[in-house]
C-alpha cells in the first residue's frame, strides 16, 4: 500500500508513543494498515475509538465495571490520536477532542485509582481543566501535577499517573493554554509558571490533598513547561522533565511537517513567520539556572524531535539541582523503553516528596 508522506511520518515518529501511552498493539497495527491518506488519520482511527466506545456501554450496562473502564480508556486513547495532529480539519479534531473528554470521564469511576475531572479557575474568569486521581488508604498525599506536550492531552498521561499513584502520590493531569480542553479558545503560552500557579492555588483548596508536597512531570514541549514553571514556582518540591526542548526554534524546520503545523496551529499563528516569532519566547537560556528545587532531565539520544544536546543544556544550566538520565537508546520522550526510566521515575519523584 502507497501510505502519503504524513501517514508515514505519524508511523515512523510516534509509533512507541501510542503503544506505551495505551493503545492496544493489535489497534495499533489493524488501523494503520488501513489509512493510506491523511485525510482519513483521524476517522479510522475514531471509528476504533467508537468500537470500544460501544464495548464500554455494554459492559457498564452488564454491570462489568472493571471492563467498562477498560473499554472507554482505549476508546478515548483512539480518538486522541486520530486527533492530536489533526489541525488540517479542525472540525473533525474538536469532534474527536469531545470525545475523548467523554469517554475518559466516563472511565474515570472505574480505573483502579478512580478520578474526577475538576475545574480550575484561571486568570481572567477562564476555566482549566484536569483531571485529579488519588492512591488508596493515603490521607492528604502528595500531589505530581502532570503536563503535556504540544500534541498531547492530559488523558495520555494516564499510565504515567498509575506509576506515581501506585507509590502513594495522587496525580492531577492538566491541559493548559493550547493544550486539549484548553487549545480552542487559548493559545500556547510560554509562561507555563502561569497555569502551574493556578493548578496549585486549587490544590492548597483541596482539604483532601498536601499542597506542601507538589512535584511536576512534563513531557516533549511539556519538559519544556516544567523546567520554566519550576524556575519560577517555587511551591513546587521536585521536576521531572523529558524530553524537553531547550528551544524549539533551533531544531523547528527539522520537525516533520504536521509538527510544524501543529505548532503553528496551537500558537494561534497565521503563518509560519508567525510562529518563529512567538517560539522565540519559548527559550530556556538564562531560566534553568534559576531553579532552586531538584530537577529529573531525562532525554534519549536517539531522539530525532528535539536533539539530545537541549536535554544536556538544560541540565548543565540547571547545575548541582539538576540530575540527567540519558538513555543512548532511547528516541523521543524514550518512549521505546518505557520499562527503563517509568518505574524509576515515579520512585526518585517519591524520594524527594516523601
Amino acid at each position: 500500500m502507497a501510505r502519503d508522506e504524513l501517514v508515514q511520518s505519524a508511523i515512523d515518529n510516534w509509533a512507541p508513543r501510542f503503544i506505551s501511552n495505551g493503545i492496544d498493539a493489535n489497534d495499533f497495527q489493524r488501523v494503520t494498515n488501513a489509512i493510506e491518506r491523511w485525510d482519513d488519520w483521524c476517522q479510522k482511527w475514531s471509528e476504533c475509538g467508537a468500537m470500544h466506545e460501544q464495548m464500554g456501554e455494554k459492559a457498564e450496562a452488564e454491570e462489568h465495571y472493571v471492563s467498562a473502564g477498560y473499554h472507554y480508556f482505549l476508546a478515548a486513547i483512539s480518538y486522541h490520536f486520530g486527533k492530536y495532529l489533526f489541525v488540517r480539519k479542525p472540525h473533525e479534531l474538536r469532534v474527536a477532542h469531545e470525545h475523548v473528554v467523554q469517554a475518559y470521564t466516563r472511565a474515570l469511576p472505574y480505573f483502579d485509582f478512580p478520578g474526577e475531572h475538576v475545574a480550575i479557575p484561571y486568570e481572567g474568569g477562564a476555566t482549566m481543566y484536569g483531571v485529579l486521581r488519588k492512591p488508596w488508604h493515603t490521607p492528604k498525599p502528595p500531589v505530581v501535577i502532570l503536563v503535556p506536550g504540544l500534541d498531547s492531552v492530559k488523558e495520555e498521561l494516564h499510565i504515567y499517573g498509575d506509576d506515581f499513584l501506585r507509590r502513594g502520590m495522587a496525580v492531577l493531569a492538566i491541559d493548559g493554554p493550547g493544550q486539549g480542553e484548553m487549545e480552542f479558545e487559548h493559545a500556547m503560552r510560554f509562561d507555563y509558571e502561569v497555569p502551574i500557579k493556578y493548578a496549585i492555588d486549587y490544590l492548597e483548596g483541596r482539604p483532601d490533598m498536601d499542597a506542601r508536597r507538589v512535584g511536576l512531570m512534563g513531557v516533549s514541549l511539556g519538559g519544556y513547561y516544567a523546567v520554566r514553571a519550576t524556575a519560577f514556582e517555587h511551591r513546587l518540591k521536585a521536576t521531572i522533565e523529558n524530553c524537553g526542548p531547550y528551544n524549539p526554534i533551533e531544531n523547528f524546520a527539522q520537525r516533520p511537517l504536521i509538527s510544524r503545523e501543529t505548532y503553528i496551529h496551537r500558537l494561534k499563528a497565521a503563518t509560519v513567520e508567525d510562529a518563529m516569532d512567538k517560539l522565540k519566547q519559548f527559550n530556556l537560556q538564562g531560566v534553568a539556572e534559576k531553579i532552586k528545587s531538584p530537577l529529573l532531565v531525562i532525554q534519549g539520544r536517539r531522539d530525532r524531535l528535539v536533539p539530545a544536546e537541549q536535554g544536556e543544556r538544560i541540565a548543565a544550566e540547571a547545575g548541582s539541582r539538576a540530575e540527567l538520565w540519558m538513555f543512548e537508546d532511547g528516541n523521543h520522550v524514550c518512549n521505546n523503553i518505557p520499562y527503563k526510566h517509568r518505574p524509576q521515575q515515579a520512585d526518585w519523584m517519591r524520594q524527594h516528596l516523601y
